[in-house]
């Protein structure tokens, strides 16, 4: 019978401790990439108002937000309503008749429904509709 030599036995103890490592790393990133999506969110609950009371594309968007509620909730307003009306994001433009009246706001949701339909993640709508309006 051979006896292994210490480099080897030090692979052979290192490897459980190496893949037990790995896993925790990947646990903890992809808790934190949940958590990281959690903290987009503005944390509107209320519901918006029904797409049936409004037409064309203003019934459109108002149905969005009633499709992607946590997409809308996680995008910052650009028309500037959260400093000047309290909004918590997009998703409150349309708790009533404010989104309406905005281009912006409108414009905001059928970039997210688009992205979204496409099989965007919330991060990556988030990044694009902030690229495209932050101007």
């Amino acid at each position: 019978m051979r006896i292994a030599s210490p480099e080897t036995l030090k692979k052979i103890l290192l490897a459980p401790i190496l893949f037990l490592a790995l896993g925790l790393v990947l646990s903890v990133t992809s808790c934190s990439s949940r958590d990281d999506v959690k903290n987009l969110r503005g944390g509107e609950t209320r519901s918006t108002m029904s797409p049936m009371d409004f037409t064309g594309e203003t019934a459109r968007a108002y149905q969005i937000a009633r499709e992607i509620p946590e997409v809308l909730d996680s995008l910052y307003c650009y028309c500037e309503c959260k400093k000047h009306m309290g909004h918590k994001s997009l998703l409150t433009c349309y708790v009533d008749e404010h989104a309406a009246h905005c281009d912006i706001c409108m414009n905001e949701a059928f970039m997210a429904y688009e992205l979204h339909r496409q099989g965007k993640d919330i991060k990556s709508i988030r990044e694009a509709v902030d690229a495209r309006f932050s101007h």
